[in-house]
């Protein structure tokens, strides 16, 4: 069990873990020269088309040189799946910089790129579009932060107002969907606390309580019986955690059920992977519990196959890579002037990717097919499959 000591000590350190995506398969129309009427460059999908690919490299940085190396390899790999489709993918290395994300962006426009693939960083990904707008060409961000979305720039990474929204009509459908929402005071918790409150106000679950904590071991302690108050005066059925294993999370696992608030009698959930690391899922409190992720099944069909083209594991933001890539090749293939214009791209049928299906909004955000898992005995179990459509279960 990790206690409360471990806890403390991965404060210093949280990060934010962004992974997952899908590739897409989208209609297309007649080819043609000029710019396209609704956001997007005219293309001639007879011809090779040039994507520019931006991944954070060159900096010198171990962790970003990594990350850059798993994004190329995925892209690459899916480059090599295409079918019938003339792609000249280029690739630019950014340093994680988004001065340099710009300048390389218009480097690449300039050299004939029809869409922007990456980049990563949300500042990265906000100065890329507006660099690109100019010539009305789209991007393809990784990033998964809402405040990187624009009318040119399409997120690949998963919402949390998505996974909040997942996890709440879940709950409603159990028979728990009064839920409370225990959320961390710093960027992170204030950017997640708002999505689950956009996911409430248009889901079937019901937000009954909020209660905040300020991001240390102390706060937590002070904050855990004004948690186990809240809950009780609301008669909160679900408490919704936004912290993950690498902040508070462990606390609050540990001291909640010691407080009252035990796991046996009210339903915890959270908005980050409760698998990863898999030390997490050997927690006690969190027995029982429930996240959201991307079909498990397909996840493992597609780290499967990274590794045997590149001999290591891939990273988890990986997929977005092969994803956004074969999206671009599904778009080319189908032909048409318009195939990278922002209204194909967001057409509201979607897209099946290598982790399960995904679409973008107008306003550059995205929804996500997901899983529902319950961590049972130390182990992720399956208990809501992802959907495989818009039409099906979970959305």
């Amino acid at each position: 069990m990790l206690g409360k000591l471990m806890g403390a000590r991965r404060f210093g350190r949280r990060r934010a873990i962004a992974a997952i995506a899908a590739a897409m398969v989208l209609a297309g129309c007649e080819g043609g020269f000029g710019p396209i009427a609704g956001g997007g460059p005219s293309v001639d999908t007879n011809r090779p088309v040039t994507v520019a690919l931006l991944v954070p490299g060159g900096s010198g940085d171990q962790g970003r040189d990594v990350l850059a190396r798993s994004l190329e390899n995925a892209a690459r790999l899916a480059v090599a799946d295409l079918q019938g489709v003339q792609l000249d993918l280029r690739v630019y290395q950014t340093a994680g910089d988004a001065g340099r994300a710009a300048a390389v962006a218009q480097q690449a426009v300039g050299e004939g790129a029809k869409i922007i693939i990456g980049p990563l960083f949300a500042d990265a990904a906000r100065a890329v579009g507006a660099a690109v707008a100019p010539a009305g060409v789209n991007v393809l961000s990784f990033s998964n932060n809402p405040s990187a979305a624009s009318r040119n720039v399409f997120l690949l990474g998963p919402m949390f107002e998505n996974t909040a929204a997942r996890l709440m009509s879940y709950a409603a459908a159990q028979g728990k969907g009064r839920v409370m929402l225990v959320s961390e005071q710093n960027q992170a918790g204030e950017v997640a606390a708002a999505a689950v409150r956009q996911a409430a106000a248009r889901g079937a679950a019901e937000l009954v309580a909020v209660q905040s904590y300020p991001f240390s071991q102390q706060g937590v302690v002070q904050a855990v019986p004004q948690i186990t108050a809240q809950a009780r005066a609301n008669n909160a059925q679900t408490i919704l955690f936004t912290a993950g294993s690498e902040g508070a999370l462990p606390m609050l696992a540990e001291l909640l059920p010691q407080n009252g608030l035990s796991p046996q009698t009210f339903q915890y959930a959270g908005l980050t992977r409760w698998d990863i690391p898999a030390a997490t899922m050997q927690i006690s409190g969190l027995q029982g519990g429930w996240f959201a992720l991307p079909d498990p099944a397909l996840t493992r069909q597609f780290e499967a196959r990274y590794q045997g083209a590149n001999g290591s594991v891939p990273h988890p933001v990986a997929s977005l890579g092969y994803d956004a890539v074969a999206a671009v090749g599904a778009l080319l293939r189908q032909g048409g002037a318009d195939a990278l214009s922002a209204a194909r791209i967001t057409q509201g049928s979607g897209f099946a990717g290598v982790t399960g299906v995904f679409r973008f909004r107008a306003d550059g955000s995205n929804e996500r097919g997901l899983a529902i898992a319950e961590i049972r005995d130390g182990a992720s179990v399956v208990v809501s499959p992802a959907p495989r459509s818009f039409g099906g279960g979970g959305f």
